[in-house]
């Protein structure tokens, strides 16, 4: 007489669940590293905006001889203006700079720059470095390029 079968057998449940442990074991250490890809893509997007707002802006005040123009130029000067000024003058979206020493260890999230890195900005281009925080004493840095419209 032949039986049917009805479910599964202990051997095969018990390799189902190893395959799906093996699977399991190489997939979550990718997922685990995703906080650290997102903070330095989320600092890199800021340092972009900061370049190309700095970018635009000269280009605009090049057109317009140095003469402020809502939209087009923010006069930024090499004698006055630093590179904190960038994200306070340029930036349409409140992007806050905490200027200063950097805390020990650093607020998630949290853009610092420090005070020997806020340098004047010069009409060939200042190299500037914004720091976020990530809840590690150094945090993530980033150069862009400060660039002032005049003298």
């Amino acid at each position: 007489m032949k039986r049917e079968q009805k479910g599964f057998t202990l051997i095969e449940l018990v390799v189902v669940i190893v395959i799906l442990g093996i699977l399991a074991a190489t997939a979550i250490p990718k997922f685990v590293d995703l906080k650290g890809s997102a903070n330095q893509a989320r600092i890199d997007a800021v340092v972009g905006a900061l370049s190309s707002a700095s970018a635009v802006n000269t280009a605009g005040c090049m057109v317009k001889s140095n003469v402020a123009t809502t939209g087009v130029c923010i006069p930024l000067s090499a004698a006055t203006d630093t590179c904190s000024d960038i994200a306070s003058s340029l930036m349409q979206t409140t992007l806050t700079i905490t200027v200063g020493a950097l805390p020990d260890p650093t607020v998630q999230g949290t853009y610092y720059m420090k005070t020997a890195d806020d340098i004047a900005l010069t009409t060939t281009g200042a190299t500037c470095t914004l720091y976020m925080g990530d809840g590690t004493t150094a945090g993530l840095s980033k150069t862009y390029t400060g660039t002032a419209t005049g003298p």
